[in-house]
């Protein structure tokens, strides 16, 4: 028996292929929507990949299972409370997969969704892990307010809260210590709210370690599980549907993105995503661009700025850049919203540097922006007089900033003040001028 896991760093992702030897098959558990890792590792084993399981709809990622079951013919597992569009076959308490001496095994375990499973992996007759999906975390439990307004089953996020307190209680505390935990996120998700490093661990370690394992009463677990979530990105509904019906093949859909030479004519009215670093887009860029960098968290900013069905203009600096880009897009599912993608290194639209001696003597002399999250401007205020209005959030409520003040745009390092301060320019245009603080914030925090 193998089990590989597969991380998607961008994302803080995992996903997980079980391979047994006597059948010479692979069974995956939550893909990404990029098969070449999975069928790369299938091959090196000369092995059959033949089934796939999905713990859920996931809102984060788009998946790639039906694109596996329409390349390899594999069989799709998932809860039959999914109400999936696509050919599957119902996985819930009391269904098993057997692989040679490997069982799988299914636990109903709502409260991250109504319709969450986990998968118990008994080998030689003994329970040996559980893939836990957004259950369980390494020091935490999956978020209980994502499915209000998505899928074939929505409740509230109270009520799935509660469900979370008996499905960790009556499912998974009470399987072996030394069962292994493979959860399907790690620390920097938006699914959970203080998730470990760690990658792995075991049942016995998390009941000693996990906050949502201590022994607290149901009322209690509700009120600290829904204190303090972290923002819901615009895209989590869109995604959550998408997968319920399955994604289109990656390959079709990376071709139909329109790829543009030249300097493209851009339509009036269209967003534009500059994901240049934030000097060379300071330096020159169209009117009204928003520079989303081309970082370790793009496509999660990516899908917060931007809502589902809304069209937008995609640039880079270079084609390798571009081509980055675009597949970050589709890791979200928003490669059919690209207007079209183009290497752009001009520009008639430029913004200065933040004039930081002046600033820095008078701050009073301007309105400032703090972009990050409440909880974050909750926990550590950097400047007393700053107007809080989170990144996902500034297009929506840009005009609440005064215009009687040049305005300085701050977060907690840099890159989500870049996409700030370049909404304010984008939406205010001549009507205040914006700066962006970047990397500077940190002359003003200890």
């Amino acid at each position: 028996m193998d089990i590989q896991q597969f991380e998607d760093k961008g994302l803080a992702h995992y996903s997980y292929a079980i391979y047994s030897e006597i059948s010479n098959e692979v069974i995956l558990i939550d893909p990404s929507r990029d098969l070449a890792p999975y069928l790369a590792y299938a091959a090196s084993l000369h092995a059959k990949i033949t089934g796939v399981i999905e713990t859920h709809p996931h809102a984060d990622f788009i998946s790639g299972h039906l694109e596996l079951h329409q390349t390899t013919g594999a069989v799709i597992y998932c809860s039959r409370l999914v109400g999936a569009a696509y050919p599957h076959t119902s996985f819930d308490e009391g269904n098993t997969i057997v692989l040679g001496d490997i069982t799988l095994r299914a636990l109903n375990t709502p409260g991250h969704s109504p319709d969450s499973i986990c998968v118990v992996l008994t080998y030689k007759n003994e329970d040996r892990v559980v893939f836990t999906g957004d259950t369980l975390f390494i020091g935490d439990c999956g978020r209980p307010d994502l499915r209000e307004n998505a899928g074939n089953i929505t409740a509230g996020r109270e009520a799935l809260a509660r469900m979370m307190y008996h499905s960790l209680r009556e499912k998974l505390m009470v399987l072996a210590d030394d069962v292994l935990v493979y959860p399907a996120h790690g620390a920097g998700t938006l699914c959970g709210k203080s998730l470990s490093d760690e990658d792995s661990s075991t049942i016995a370690a998390e009941k000693v370690s996990n906050w949502s394992l201590d022994e607290l009463t149901e009322t209690e677990f509700v009120k600290e599980l829904l204190s303090s979530q972290p923002f819901i990105p615009k895209y989590f509904t869109y995604d959550v549907d998408v997968n319920r019906a399955g994604a289109a093949p990656l390959a079709a859909s990376l071709q139909k993105v329109p790829v543009l030479s030249g300097i493209p004519a851009f339509e009036a009215g269209t967003l534009i995503i500059d994901t240049r670093p934030g000097d060379a887009f300071k330096q020159a860029h169209p009117p009204r661009a928003i520079n989303v960098q081309n970082g370790g968290r793009f496509e999660t900013w990516l899908g917060s700025i931007v809502a589902p069905g809304e069209s937008f203009y995609l640039l880079a600096t270079d084609d390798a850049a571009l081509q980055e880009v675009i597949k970050k897009t589709t890791k979200i599912g928003y490669e059919p919203f690209i207007t079209g993608a183009a290497v752009y290194t001009t520009g008639a639209a430029h913004m200065d540097a933040v004039p930081l001696e002046d600033f820095t003597a008078h701050p009073e002399n301007y309105t400032i922006i703090d972009v990050r999250m409440p909880n974050e401007a909750a926990d550590y205020k950097i400047f007393d007089q700053a107007l809080s209005i989170p990144l996902d959030q500034l297009r929506e409520r840009v005009n609440e900033i005064p215009l009687d003040k040049p305005v300085v745009v701050h977060c907690a390092g840099g890159t989500r003040s870049a996409a700030g301060s370049s909404i304010i320019a984008a939406v205010l245009e001549d009507q205040v001028k914006a700066y962006d603080l970047g990397k500077a914030v940190k002359q003003f925090t200890p």
